[in-house]
């Protein structure tokens, strides 16, 4: 046989290998009904745990809410790499082969251990994966070696002809019987899959429950939003960001499952009264509905990573004040059923005039999955990272100098406060337009401060007022547009808001890190 041809199904055998792994890792994680002890999920979340801000910052810059696939492709390709070097090493220095694919359980296994309510038996999922992936690797590459031996040329016969025919059929036999072990077992890991995904059925039973939820009307509506809150202006922002298009940046890789029926939301930590409260007894406290744009810290100077939502929720701080925070204490430190923590100053959340929600409902629906279901938290004025806290399950009561949150140790600044910024929504940078009239349009946001105005500027001409739609409230973005007579020729165009009190944007560019990037969002245009 060709050596190369050899090689390639020798890397073929550890590509099985590999699937047959995460296929039975994956059916035990299913079966014992604890989908965060999955390898690949557990070693995905490692990774981005370990990852320097910067390279997060340039993963988040480069593909936006897209950060997770962008992830799992090249954790995919370093998968797919690493199982064939497995192969082609298990088939010409046996056992080391078998010996990296322990190696990788071992990492797999220490992975699990160290994520959020993990435990012993968390473990076996990438046992089992590994010990069944070894067992496959073995077979398929013995069986290789056979095929091989018996296509080797021999010693001519002493009976012309007949030993080169019992070779011939010998060799075919091998062959074979190499297909047939590669084949069914690609098969049975495919079955396994498929039953893996059958018994992973949580994330439909919890959908079904969600969507048959009825939220509470809520104690406390949202004002009618005006209609002079929203410009009927193409490609413009919606004034209220739809559920499917609300951005999500967060560090869960497999978005969590919770049953309802068992959610407990606990408050801790420096208080006189501990409580713990259920998702039915939440429901049943006086709600409040309020408008409130969400960003994320790491959105770049006219990025997409911000919304607009109505939310409906219990406020945070009538909880805390039940629980009575003990004198000294400064932060809450809020939890995940993933693990993920934020640093929340608690004189934010007990403000009487801020509406820091634990949020049930989105935009009149109970919240998507994907955004927290079934409880979040939504606090006005903070960027996300130190107060959104999704699928949460404990609000600790602490200080500053005993808890960090998260990212606060990975180098962000520990308070977050929103800065004062705007976009330019159309036209788009490096668009086209006929000369005339053209409509230059965005949003604009300073959240609980809010904006007091925007004003454009045109290449190095004067700043002019832009027209503001009506503002919701100040914990929301507000609309603008300008009339711009075009002229001929290629143009630059940058915005810039003031946020009250009289604090404007600066031009400088600030990066994101460690507390929001800062400058003018320019755009360029030709004007035909």
């Amino acid at each position: 046989m060709d050596p190369r041809r050899i090689t390639l199904w020798a890397a073929i055998t550890g590509v099985l290998a590999a699937v047959v792994t995460l296929a039975i890792a994956e059916a035990f994680a299913a079966f014992m009904a604890t989908p965060g002890s999955s390898p690949l999920f557990a070693v995905g979340a490692a990774v981005v745990d370990l990852v320097p801000t910067w390279l997060k910052d340039l993963v988040i810059s480069l593909f936006g809410t897209g950060d997770k696939v962008a992830l799992f492709v090249v954790l995919g390709i370093l998968v797919l790499i690493l199982a064939m070097v497995v192969g082609v090493l298990q088939f010409r220095r046996p056992p080391w082969g078998s010996v990296l694919l322990a190696a990788v359980g071992v990492v797999s296994v220490l992975a699990v251990a160290t994520r959020a309510g993990s435990s012993a038996l968390w473990a076996l999922p990438s046992l089992a994966g590994v010990f069944g992936g070894i067992m496959v690797l073995r077979a398929t590459s013995n069986k290789l070696h056979d095929w091989v031996h018996a296509s080797a040329p021999t010693p001519a016969p002493i009976t012309p002809g007949l030993s080169s025919t019992r070779n011939a059929a010998r060799a075919s036999v091998t062959r074979r019987r190499f297909f047939i072990l590669l084949g069914g077992t690609a098969a049975g890991a495919v079955v396994i899959g498929l039953g893996a995904r059958a018994l992973n059925a949580g994330t439909a039973a919890v959908n079904t429950v969600r969507q048959a939820l009825v939220l509470p009307a809520p104690a406390i509506a949202a004002p009618a939003i005006a209609a002079g809150a929203s410009l009927d202006i193409p490609g413009i922002s919606p004034l209220i960001s739809s559920n499917d298009g609300f951005y999500r940046i967060d560090t869960a890789l497999q978005v969590p499952v919770i049953d309802v029926a068992s959610w407990k939301l606990k408050i801790t930590g420096m208080v006189d009264n501990e409580i713990e409260i259920g998702f039915d007894e939440l429901l049943e406290l006086p709600m409040t509905e309020h408008v409130v744009t969400l960003m994320c810290v790491s959105n770049e100077v006219g990025g997409d990573l911000v919304g607009n939502a109505t939310w409906l929720g219990y406020p945070i701080r009538e909880l805390l004040k039940r629980a009575g925070p003990k004198a000294g204490a400064d932060m809450v430190l809020s939890t995940s059923i993933d693990g993920f923590t934020a640093g929340t100053p608690l004189d934010v959340l007990l403000e009487e005039d801020r509406q820091s929600l634990l949020a049930v409902g989105m935009n009149g629906e109970p919240l998507p999955i994907e955004h927290g279901f079934p409880v979040r938290m939504v606090v006005p004025g903070l960027y996300g990272y130190v107060s959104a806290t999704k699928w949460v399950v404990e609000l600790r009561v602490t200080t500053f100098a005993a808890d960090m949150g998260y990212w606060t140790p990975r180098g962000w600044d520990a308070l977050g406060p929103v800065k004062t910024a705007s976009r330019i929504d159309v036209p788009s940078s490096g668009s086209s337009t006929p000369a005339g009239t053209v409509a230059i349009a965005g949003v604009a946001w300073a959240q609980h401060r809010g904006v007091e105005g925007v004003e454009v500027r045109i290449d190095d001409g004067d700043w002019q007022p832009a027209t503001m739609a009506e503002a919701i409230s100040i914990d929301t973005w507000r609309q603008w547009y300008l009339e711009w007579d075009a002229t001929a020729g290629n143009h630059t165009v940058a915005v810039r808001a003031t946020g009250a009190p009289s604090d404007t944007q600066r031009e400088n560019r600030i990066p994101v890190a460690p507390n929001g990037s800062e400058g003018f969002h320019t755009i360029t245009v030709n004007v035909t």
